[in-house]
């Protein structure tokens, strides 16, 4: 079999817009898994938010959550945890409140937002993954070009008004590269899918990149395939297509 791992991002891949795995998907999901072809989570997610949606489709393959800062030999035992320095995490709040934006962040201890962010959380946690959401593109430009000068940290987002920050040479890639490493396989025999920036490393790291029909444009403009998009089971299409194809 050409492709030996198939990563899969969640939000606007796997998931529909309901937030749910179509029947038609885990069909395929459950047929690629028959066949020896081990199915990773590649998700932004934490590890709680993700787990759940493995444990639905009886996954027991490596999982990588928080665009890579965690990668899970199963879905239920950490191989390696990738930490922020507070310091970066305290600056990157700052600028969340200079320009008054949403924002969130995800530690080892839980998920944490505007609403529930208390100074106290900062010296206490472990940081994976810092985030911030708004709609104005000129103050979101103003926030990335503040990120840039910091240095250090791996910018992505995973909607058009987002942006998503971990550390620099973190991201989905790396993380498929550790799962492989830790299956014994090589990146060529990777199938990688998704639909944002958070995922464009490991689109254009892997033996096949694929992007949804509802990915964003410079993903769809650096994958090999464009396929269905999420509400149209646009994994099934990869699977029967291009992995479980004349076999």
């Amino acid at each position: 079999m050409k492709y030996k791992l198939l990563a899969l991002d969640m939000d606007g891949t796997l998931l529909t817009d309901n937030h749910q795995i179509s029947p038609e998907t885990e069909k395929w999901i459950h047929k690629a898994a028959a066949a020896g072809v081990h199915v990773c989570l590649s998700t932004g997610r934490g590890y709680n938010e993700a787990v759940p949606f493995g444990d639905q489709l009886g996954l027991e393959t490596p999982m990588i959550t928080v665009n890579g800062s965690e990668v899970w030999r199963s879905p239920h035992e950490l191989y390696h945890r990738e930490l922020f320095d507070k310091t970066i995490i305290a600056r990157m709040y700052d600028i969340a409140q200079e320009h008054h934006v949403w924002f969130w962040a995800y530690a080892v201890e839980g998920s944490y937002n505007e609403n529930s962010w208390e100074p106290e959380l900062l010296d206490r946690n472990q940081w994976l993954k810092f985030g911030y959401h708004t709609e104005d593109d000129e103050i979101r430009h103003k926030i990335m070009l503040q990120l840039q000068d910091m240095g250090g940290l791996e910018i992505t987002n995973s909607s058009p008004y987002n942006l998503e920050i971990n550390p620099a040479g973190i991201n989905k890639a790396s993380g498929i590269r550790t799962v492989c490493k830790l299956l014994g396989i090589e990146m060529s025999e990777t199938v990688a899918i998704g639909d944002s920036l958070n995922d464009l490393a490991a689109i254009q790291a892997a033996g096949l990149g694929v992007a949804m029909g509802n990915a964003q444009i410079a993903v769809k403009e650096n994958a090999d395939v464009v396929t269905d998009s999420n509400n149209d089971d646009g994994i099934a299409r990869i699977i029967r297509d291009y992995i479980l194809a004349g076999e």
